[in-house]
Parts: structure tokens; sequence; C-alpha cells
């Protein structure tokens, strides 16, 4: 059994701790001292419970998960073990990091959950502090593992689990086959390793349904206050037509850089072992989605603060460098900047936040496949 840090208190950091303690790892987790809700509840109780039923809906997994160690002093949480899984939005990926930096030592592996490019941006912040000769292995996932949800202070329901994980790992200081032994020691579903974090990035399977139907059905999200199920209620005939369209564009920039990706359809019912016809009937009939109400409720959720900046974004800029348009990314890039004044084009993860500012696409590959 491993020690474990989970580095995030939210609904998926949260919901791992509690599963890797289930399954008989000794565990930690941390989140930074302004969010530290999560921490002090499950601190007092001793661990995490996981609820049976959930607005009449049978959950998986339930119980109560005993947890080590919940703090908020970073360098505790730190020097508890070597093998750390960020949980957390990927616009926290870098404060996280940064706190995290001074107590980095060789040999250990951090997971990213999702990674959404995420090894890519640490591994060059680990150059840019001066600390490149560091051995950590990051390993980046394209997702978490379950469908999950807080319903209060260290209590969460599990409403499903994906049959597999994709998740690409950056070997440094061990070998590939050392840190896929160890991931596969703590991760409750076996894994699948993709060839580098810019295949795990573009399979991430939150890339169509998210920031594209939350962009197309904004009015009544916020008017209605996200009172619906989302998937059931969000995805139309129509809209899961535009979703089609804009996924073609995410496989044609997979298909530019060689790498072979699963259509929208084809990972869905794969990761949750269903065998629809289309998309639209994923979204309206899947039992894992359709158990809670759990819609955004605004333009800040996100399915568009995330989902757009980090996933969106590093497309539309890996399509550039191929010489390809995407019209419908960009538009949904387009118009979620404007529902949040920001210019994601710019604040996003972008090329240049990973560590390939002015390369060509031969620079480009080059320089993945070194990685």
């Amino acid at each position: 059994m491993s020690r474990v840090t989970v580095i995030g208190a939210g609904n998926g950091g949260v919901t791992a701790a509690y599963h890797f303690s289930k399954l008989g790892h000794t565990v930690c987790i941390y989140d930074d001292p302004k969010f530290d809700t999560q921490i002090n509840a499950i601190r007092k109780a001793g661990g995490i419970q996981a609820l049976a039923e959930e607005h009449g809906c049978q959950m998986c997994f339930p119980g109560f998960s005993p947890i080590r160690l919940a703090t908020t002093d970073i360098e505790e949480a730190m020097n508890f073990g070597d093998l750390f899984v960020m949980v957390a939005p990927s616009f926290a990926q870098e404060p996280l990091f940064a706190s995290m930096m001074p107590y980095l030592k060789d040999h250990q592996i951090i997971l990213l959950m999702p990674g959404n490019y995420g090894g890519l941006v640490l591994k060059k912040m680990l150059k840019d502090h001066g600390k490149e000769s560091l051995k950590i292995t990051f390993a980046d996932a394209i997702s978490i593992p379950w469908a999950c949800r807080i319903v209060s202070p260290g209590v969460i329901t599990i409403m499903g689990l994906k049959e597999f994980l994709p998740l690409s790992i950056m070997e440094n200081g061990i070998t590939r086959e050392e840190a896929t032994e160890k991931l596969r020691d703590i991760l409750p579903i076996p894994i699948e390793i993709l060839a580098n974090p810019i295949a795990a990035g573009l399979e991430n399977i939150n890339f169509g349904g998210h920031p594209l139907l939350t962009t197309l059905n904004m009015g009544i999200l916020e008017n209605y206050n996200g009172e619906f199920n989302y998937y059931k209620d969000c995805c139309s005939v129509a809209t899961s037509k535009a979703a089609a369209r804009m996924d073609l564009e995410r496989l044609s920039v997979g298909e530019a850089l060689g790498i072979k990706l699963r259509t929208e359809l084809e990972a869905m019912n794969a990761l949750y072992a269903s065998d629809y016809d289309s998309v639209y009937e994923f979204n309206r009939a899947s039992t894992t989605h359709g158990k809670i109400n759990n819609a955004p409720n605004s333009s800040k959720a996100r399915y568009i603060t995330e989902d757009v900046a980090y996933l969106l974004v590093p497309c539309y800029e890996l399509a550039k460098m191929c010489g390809l348009r995407t019209p419908i990314v960009e538009s949904c890039i387009h118009l979620a900047s404007a529902y949040n004044d920001t210019d994601y084009f710019a604040t996003g993860r972008t090329l240049e936040s990973m560590g390939f500012q002015g390369m060509d696409k031969e620079e480009f590959l080059a320089a993945v496949q070194a990685l």
C-alpha cells in the first residue's frame, strides 16, 4: 500500500482521498488555507463519508474512510510521501505547484487529474525557477475516474466510475514502467498509457460536451440557476450536431500531429461501458450522469473558465501551428471571452505557457518526441 498526498479538496480531490483510503492506502489531503472548509471538516470527522443514496438514486462505494492527515500546511503535506495527486481546476495548478516547489525532491511523482497539458506547464516552471535538474515525473490524466459531488463539508456522493483512465507519463528519475506500476497501485480503475501529454490533452472527454453546450445554453443556465440536469436538458439534436462538428476539428488536429484520437462517442462508450449510437443518445440516457441536477448556473462555471481556457485554447493554438482552421472551437472561445470580459486567447493555456514558444510544427513534434 502507498502513502498518497491529494493536492486539492474540491469534488474530485475529496473523492480521490476517500477512494484511495477505501482501497487501503494511507492518505493525506491538502488545500490552500484560503479554502479550508473541507479540510477542517475532514480533520474534525477523522475521515470522509460517501452517501449511499442522494435524490432517490443509489450511489456507488458508500461508507466512511479514515484520512490520516488533513492539512493546510503545504510542507506537512509534501513530507507525507512521494506520490502526489493534484485534483484541482487547471487555473489552480500553477499556484499550487509554486507552493509545492520548495519541498520537491528527486523521484517524486505528480499525477494531475485532469492534466490539460499541466505537466508541460509545471515542467517549464521548474526550468524557469532553476530547478530543471530535479527528477520529477509528471503524469497527465484526461479526467478524474469518478462522477462525483460534494454534498456538504466532508460528505460526498459518487454517481459512477469510468472503466479506465487514459494518461500520459513524462518519466524523469524513475522509468515509465515504475511510474505506471505506482499509479496502477493507487487508482481504482485500470489505466491506459498515452504517448504524450499532447495526446492526453486532446483526449479529454470534456472537450466537446462541456464548453460548447454551456456556451449555447447560457441564457437558460443563468435564468434558471442551473436547476436541471445538464447532460439531459442541455443536449438537443441541434446542439449535438454542433458538438459533433467541433469534435471533427479536434480530430483533425490530432491527425495533423500524428495522434490517433477517439471520437467523442467512442470515448464516452469506452469509458462508461455503453453502446449508444450518438452523443445525443448518450447524454439523454446515461444513468451515470442523470442521477442529479448538476448544471452550471453562470458563465463563471468551470465548464467555461477551465474547459474553454485549458482545452479549447490549446486546440486552437495547435491547429493554427498546423495551418488548420477550427471555426467552431474559435467561435466558442470568442463567445466565452465576451461572456466573461476575458480574452481567453491570451489568458488560456497557450503553447508559450507549455514551453513551445515560437516553434513551427516540425520543431514542436521534435520537442514532444524528446519528452
